[in-house]
């Protein structure tokens, strides 16, 4: 009874428009995260970029900063372009390789593979971008997996972010649904709210369970055995 009046909800729509929502931000944004947190490790593991050392302190400086301080100068920013009530400051943010712990993270990863193999390639006639789509990206794979499957996790309970940029209940994601299923003003149904919760936590489950070799491999690979 709990699953079936917590899958109803007690808006106009159901949880599974509420669960089509958290796709619609976390899948693009784990790829997006993916893709610009490689190419952003790639540059700072193989390239000697002009002042490769300050920038490469100032991103991992970011990890250090609360997001919290970034909040109202963002949202000023998103209401600059019109982006409120819309996925894209959750998304397009991520573009950048905002997420300094996952390049850091895939930055040692590439560290740790011998250069013989992207100087191989190189004499075959490959540019930068097949050797990194080619020759590094599939020996990295763990690490991949393994940022996406925190970028997952993490995407999922975010409850913060969409809470100030989206304003239509219609787009909200989980974690905003389950926040109104509990009223103030009356008893709060639990029973609904735990069902509801469990099937909020079967995808990063799922995942985990997965993914769990390549995620255990890309914590623990450190060093490439000659």
């Amino acid at each position: 009874d709990g699953f079936k009046k917590g899958w109803e909800t007690s808006t106009e729509y159901t949880f599974a428009t509420y669960l089509i929502n958290t796709m619609k931000i976390v899948v693009p944004k784990v790829i997006v995260t993916v893709i610009s947190s490689v190419i952003v490790a790639y540059g700072f593991a193989r390239f000697a970029i002009p002042g490769r050392n300050l920038l490469f302190a100032l991103l991992m400086a970011t990890v250090l900063l609360p997001k919290s301080v970034l909040l109202i100068p963002q949202y000023l920013m998103f209401r600059e372009f019109g982006w409120l009530d819309t996925y894209l400051p959750l998304i397009v943010p991520q573009a950048f390789a905002v997420e300094g712990f996952f390049v850091f993270m895939i930055i040692q990863f590439m560290r740790s593979l011998p250069m013989e193999m992207e100087e191989a390639a190189v004499m075959d006639g490959c540019n930068s971008f097949q050797v990194l789509t080619l020759v590094v990206a599939p020996v990295i794979l763990p690490a991949i997996i393994s940022v996406a499957l925190f970028q997952f996790m993490w995407s999922m309970n975010d409850f913060l972010q969409p809470l100030i940029y989206l304003s239509s209940v219609e787009k909200y994601p989980v974690a905003l649904a389950l926040k109104m299923s509990i009223d103030v003003t009356e008893a709060t149904s639990w029973n609904e709210i735990l069902a509801m919760s469990t099937i909020a936590l079967a995808p990063s489950l799922i995942l985990f369970f997965l993914a769990q070799k390549y995620f255990v491999e890309g914590i623990t690979s450190g060093a490439v055995k000659g």
